[in-house]
């Protein structure tokens, strides 16, 4: 009678024959090309291993056999809590194998294939840490040569990102095209040529597996591997864009910069790159709830406007039987009045919760951003139609001919023209024209709005620009002043560091006597000013210093000195923006406390309006070097 159950196989019997009591293989965890996976159990210091054998045939191979083994105790000497430890790497009774931590996860491949795509704060999260692992790898001379989904485990418990494979994958030649050994759908336009593989050739690895993670689906795809391969060193990569899906801007540029084919377009290193991915993931920090609130429920528009807008019109409609100066003063005043207490209202209650005005842009920024990115997914690839492009045409001729025929009909009235405009022909024309070019007008805006509000949050964009305008600007300082000295919370959120001193300044400037506040002529102004300058310092300043990363080896040419001096003048100016702001600050506190005059503090504005005029003059400047911010577009590579 034969026994029951499956057959064993002669591989794990002869593996457990060679470390018995060392570890108790438990089952096999998987197979590939490079080899098969066991779980185990090591038995002096009783902890899950996992053991990876290389296949047979491979290990019969003396070339193969010893670089795996070169290889893998080089990776063995890695220490990093993002890559998988080897605890030993062996060759027993023509068996090669090592040993490594077990974990318990599952890797990005399974995540992806089972879940789908990651999200971009999950995705961003996660090829940081791989690029962590990456550069340290790197920082002792190895290199991976086969960065890959399948290579990158998520741990359950923690959700730690590891990584497999150092090195010992390209060694055992887990793939093989005409003697290059690697993964077709993640390798190296040098890898696929046969080329020198460095550092950057990683990236371009773990651009493809971003790529991956992000959409579902692999930069480039063929039946055969000679199929890819040709597609890798000729073909450019889509940019993740173009798929439609939402990811920001600034990540799927990082993205698409790592699948550049020139080594030098890429990231210069991976610690660069887990930087970028860094800022990256800061810039999406979460909004204060009521900042959230404001951006989506506390505007003028929907319902709200409606109803407005009929008590308005029925308000003017009433009092035109008073005649119809009182009719057109109604309309005027309560579409001015109305609005605008309702704007200060609104200011006045964040300011009560300790926000001021500068909060409002980067809340702003991030709905309309956000905004973007669902609206990447619902509409993929939505390109403006050509009427879209058309609409705002039609719409200014048509108020232009509006604005025309009603200065035409105003000017019938006047006895000059009786002869002719006062003709009921000549008016009725007038008349139909402006009837005519009013809806025109309204019907082409309502249209072009529609269109354009189908790829982007038109209402927030207006909004943003009415709060962060000259409206926004009374609405918060009728707001301050209708407070008096009432004591305001603290605000819970991030503020730049410009920003938390220059409202720290204002505060103090409206909490000065009337006779203060004149001797220090126009202060808020100068205050606007300074902080706008930093603003605008660090912007110049990020993409300085973005265009010398994305430039690698290159930007150490002389081609870049310039770019380097421009980034490092903007960096010693913002700092003298921002101490400006801080000297302003602390002489109105020693005002406060009678330890300053007026005079003495005039001083010090007058040095901070001469940083100011430097700032205005260094961005004007700056600009003249523009044009080395853009790099040359890349060409397919030619095989050799």
């Amino acid at each position: 009678m034969s026994p029951s159950g499956p057959p064993i196989d002669p591989l794990f019997l002869s593996l457990q024959l060679t470390l018995a009591g060392r570890y108790s293989i438990d089952r096999e965890l998987g197979r590939g090309g490079m080899g098969i996976v066991y779980l185990a159990r090591e038995v002096h210091l009783d902890r899950l291993v996992a053991i990876k054998l290389l296949p047979p045939e491979r290990a019969t191979q003396p070339l193969l056999r010893d670089r795996f083994l070169r290889e893998a105790r080089l990776a063995a000497r890695l220490s990093h809590p993002n890559i998988i430890p080897i605890h030993a790497v062996e060759e027993s009774d023509g068996l090669v194998f090592y040993v490594m931590a077990f974990v318990d996860g599952v890797t990005l491949a399974h995540r992806v294939r089972t879940r789908g795509p990651l999200s971009s704060s999950e995705g961003s999260r996660v090829l940081r840490e791989v690029a962590w692992a990456l550069a340290y790898a790197h920082s002792n001379g190895v290199v991976h040569r086969d960065v890959k989904p399948d290579n990158i485990l998520l741990e359950t418990s923690s959700g730690r990102v590891l990584v497999a494979d150092f090195g010992i994958a390209a060694a055992a030649g887990e793939i093989a095209t005409d003697g290059i050994a690697g993964t077709p759908e993640f390798m190296s336009p040098e890898q696929a040529l046969g080329g020198t593989v460095d550092a950057r050739s990683d990236l371009y690895g773990l651009g493809a597996t971003a790529f991956y993670a992000f959409s579902g689906r692999l930069p480039f795809e063929g039946k055969t591997a000679t199929e890819v391969l040709a597609k890798q060193v000729t073909e450019a990569a889509p940019p993740l864009a173009s798929l439609g899906i939402g990811v920001p801007r600034k990540l799927a540029s990082i993205i698409d910069r790592c699948l550049a084919k020139e080594p030098d377009h890429r990231p210069p290193s991976a610690e660069s790159l887990a930087e970028q991915l860094g800022v990256s993931l800061e810039q999406r920090r979460e909004q204060p709830a009521a900042l959230r609130s404001f951006v989506k429920r506390s505007r003028l528009d929907g319902s709200g406007t409606i109803i407005g807008a009929i008590g308005v019109l029925g308000a003017s409609v009433s009092a035109a039987h008073f005649g119809m100066v009182a009719g057109f003063a109604t309309l005027a005043v309560g579409a001015t009045a109305g609005p605008l207490a309702y704007l200060v209202a609104t200011a006045r209650r964040l300011t009560v919760l300790g926000f001021g005005r500068q909060d409002l842009e980067p809340a702003f920024k991030g709905e309309i951003e956000q905004a973007r990115e669902e609206l990447a997914v619902d509409r993929p690839g939505n390109r403006p139609v050509a009427l879209e492009r058309w609409l705002p045409g039609i719409a200014k001729t048509s108020a232009a001919s509006a604005v025309i025929l009603t200065g035409a009909a105003i000017a019938s009235w006047s006895p000059q023209f009786d002869s002719l405009l006062s003709r009921p022909d000549v008016f009725s024309w007038i008349g139909f024209g402006l009837v005519l070019s009013v809806t025109t007008a309204a019907l082409t805006t309502i249209g072009y709005l529609a269109l354009a509000q189908q790829r982007r949050d038109v209402g927030t964009e207006f909004w943003s620009k009415v709060w962060m305008g000259r409206i926004g600007k009374l609405a918060f300082a009728l707001a301050r002043k209708s407070l008096g000295n009432r004591v305001l919370g603290p605000a819970m959120t991030h503020r730049a560091t410009e920003l938390s001193l220059g409202m720290a300044a204002e505060q103090l400037y409206e909490s000065l006597p009337k006779e203060s506040q004149r001797a220090l002529g126009d202060l808020p102004s100068l205050l606007g000013r300074l902080q706008q300058d930093a603003q605008l310092l660090r912007v110049r300043y990020d993409e300085l210093q973005e265009a010398l990363s994305d430039a690698g080896d290159v930007a150490a040419s002389e081609r870049y000195a310039d770019v380097r001096e421009a980034r490092d003048v903007v960096h010693a100016k913002l700092g003298d923006a921002v101490g400006a702001l801080e000297t302003i600050r602390l002489n109105l506190l020693r005002l406060h406390a009678g330890s300053a005059t007026v005079e003495s503090l005039t001083t010090h504005l007058g040095l901070a309006a001469d940083v100011s005029e430097e700032v205005e003059r260094l961005i004007a400047a700056n600009d003249e070097i523009g044009n080395m911010l853009k790099f040359p577009r890349e060409t397919a590579a030619t095989p050799v």
